[in-house]
């Protein structure tokens, strides 16, 4: 029920994060290669990137600011999904970042609709019984 109430309560700016992993999940899908240099090359950029990045968001102090579990994890997620995807649409002709199979771009697109129509219907029927998802999911009143 709790994962419920947090998929409702998703902020958009959340709700836009959790598109752009199901858009990289469904292309490295598509594309996936197990080749261990590729991973590997991405966990150690993850790594040097992430820990510029945690760097960039602790105080002046050297204390790190606020920074929750979820958050720190992304600071180190987004730059191995960056260096992987990149490696992986190397030669398979994508435009931008788009790719040219229409098959992929329809299922990505397919994919992200679905997750913003879940959430939003989700939080409809959340708010319906009363339950407030700002509340982090407290009893009806």
């Amino acid at each position: 029920m709790l994962l419920l109430v947090y998929f409702a309560s998703l902020a958009p700016g959340k709700m836009l994060l959790w598109c752009y992993l199901l858009w990289y999940l469904v292309n490295v899908g598509a594309l996936f290669d197990p080749s261990p240099n590729i991973w590997l090359n991405s966990a150690g950029i993850s790594l040097v990137i992430g820990f510029a990045l945690l760097l960039s968001v602790s105080s002046t102090a050297g204390q790190y600011s606020s920074t929750g579990r979820w958050q720190t994890f992304r600071l180190f997620l987004m730059p191995f999904c960056v260096s992987s995807f990149a490696t992986l649409i190397k030669g398979h002709g994508y435009v931008l970042i788009f790719p040219s199979n229409p098959r992929v771009l329809a299922l990505s697109l397919l994919v992200r609709a679905v997750f913003v129509i879940v959430c939003t219907l989700l939080r409809l029927a959340i708010q319906r019984a009363g339950w407030r998802p700002a509340d982090g999911g407290a009893q009806p009143s």
